[in-house]
């Protein structure tokens, strides 16, 4: 009876290696290069694996007499060296052929990509979410923008039909990679964020000014990419089908008038260039940059959708003078002041604006789609502060119902946080630090009363010149002294 479990337990394990050794393979311990790159791996003690490659450099190396071994024999004390080498693996007892079966730890595996048999419906289009559905989704949380949304609904619902028709036919759909271009809080990143969100799909977010050329203090432009691949879990194949969202696309534009290399800004751009367009990358698994301590795994870029984002300041000045320029002739001239004044300026902009503004051609014909997204005014403020699903004011009104405290915010009081937030010149992204900063004694005094039923925020007490509301249960209101 005692071998019969035994002889299940063995089996149990066999089946565990065999699954295991189908989905994930061995990363050479030297090199990391897995072994669909570097080839069969020589499996030695300690659960290390090594190329062929590497393997015989190791043998070159010791044979050519390039390691100082006297020089170290030298200069060490006889216990150090039992101590060094009482860990080692004793090379001359390995039987190669008896280390095949070994079992490999997790970290020097990655997942193995699936063999492709024949063509394969990456998606079913059916299953894609029309444009108008798409957009539909977006209102409920993207207050405004209502042309971004279109725009990028359109795009995105082609981009993944054109992912199905690639397998389909040899009409190669080009792909839709796009620029956005709006003032700083202007939900340009809230857009894709929530984008990814209702599509299900992996998202990488990254900042460009961070990236540079490679070999120099940074990350390196594959970056982008290990984010992508953690976001799907290491699954490549997942992670081959996702979004990457570049902001501050505008801080890697040419240098004007330096001698140096740019290694943080034209070089960048023509860096990303085989990112958009769709290439064969090598992608270090779980690191910003390439080295000898992680693994290496290889994806495909020709069906992730690049989104670049950036305020361009300065572009406004460039459309302007462009503009005024052709104003300035004849019946025009009348309306070259009203350039100087235009909110919405950023929506004229032209390729050659771009071009001006420091993005090479090359990078700027691998994102054919190019938008605006329009500066938030007083009233849309307020609408974001009160009509998403997951609007500010709603998120602390649910905080303070856990206590059984009703917080109601009067009309006047969401006007005076907008203008607060505009004063602040940074868009959407000012309301929280606003809201946060007057609802803090409210939020640390309420707790302390059970008696408090409700809280009325009103522009006084915004504007520090009162208090809140504060309505007892079953005592009519009066202003609190917080």
């Amino acid at each position: 009876m005692s071998d019969d479990k035994e002889i299940i337990v063995d089996d149990r394990e066999k089946t565990e290696s065999t699954e295991n050794q189908d989905t994930h393979e061995d990363v050479c311990f030297i090199c990391h290069r897995p072994e669909s790159k570097a080839g069969k791996m020589v499996h030695l003690p300690q659960n290390i694996c090594v190329c062929s490659d590497c393997m015989q450099k190791a043998f070159d190396t010791m044979n050519n007499g390039a390691f100082p071994y006297g020089d170290m024999m030298m200069n060490i004390r006889p216990e150090d060296l039992k101590n060094m080498t009482s860990n080692m693996p004793n090379i001359s007892m390995i039987n190669l052929s008896d280390l095949m079966n070994q079992q490999i730890p997790e970290r020097q595996k990655i997942k193995k990509k699936k063999k492709e048999e024949g063509p394969k419906k990456a998606f079913d289009v059916k299953s894609i979410p029309a444009p108008h559905k798409i957009k539909a989704q977006l209102d409920d949380y993207v207050i405004g923008q209502e042309y971004a949304k279109k725009v990028i609904s359109v795009a995105v619902y082609n981009h993944y039909k054109r992912v199905e028709t690639n397998t389909m036919d040899d009409i190669e759909i080009e792909k839709s990679n796009m620029l956005m271009i709006g003032p700083t809080g202007s939900g340009k990143t809230y857009l894709v964020k929530t984008l990814a969100r209702l599509l299900d799909v992996p998202l990488a977010i990254a900042d460009a000014t961070s990236l540079t050329e490679a070999g120099y203090i940074g990350d390196d432009i594959e970056s982008v990419l290990s984010k992508l691949l953690a976001a799907a879990d290491n699954d490549v194949e997942k992670a081959e089908k996702g979004i990457v969202f570049i902001d501050e696309i505008d801080k890697i534009a040419k240098k004007k008038n330096t001698s140096q290399r740019d290694v943080s800004g034209e070089s960048v751009q023509q860096g990303l260039l085989k990112l958009l367009e769709g290439s064969e990358v090598e992608v270090p698994v779980g690191a910003n940059s390439k080295n000898a301590m992680v693994p290496l795994t290889t994806m495909n870029t020709k069906n992730i959708l690049f989104i670049c984002g950036g305020a361009f300041p300065g572009l406004e000045d460039i459309i302007k003078e462009r503009l005024n320029k052709q104003a300035s002739i004849g019946f025009q001239a009348d309306l070259k002041d009203k350039y100087d004044a235009d909110p919405n300026l950023l929506e004229k902009v032209t390729l050659d604006d771009i071009r001006n503004f420091g993005m090479i051609p090359e990078f700027i014909g691998r994102l054919p789609i190019i938008f605006t997204l329009r500066g938030l005014d007083e009233e849309m403020l307020v609408k974001i502060l009160r009509e998403p699903k997951n609007a500010i004011l709603k998120q602390y009104q649910k905080l303070l119902a856990l206590d059984e405290v009703q917080l109601d915010f009067d009309e006047e009081a969401l006007h005076t946080i907008a203008r607060k937030a505009m004063e602040k010149k940074t868009g959407a992204r000012a309301l929280r630090a606003i809201i946060e900063d007057f609802m803090l004694d409210i939020m640390y005094e309420i707790p302390k009363d059970d008696n408090i039923g409700k809280v009325t925020i009103t522009s006084d007490y915004i504007e520090h010149k009162g208090g809140p509301v504060i309505t007892m249960r079953g005592v009519p209101a009066l202003e609190s002294q917080f």
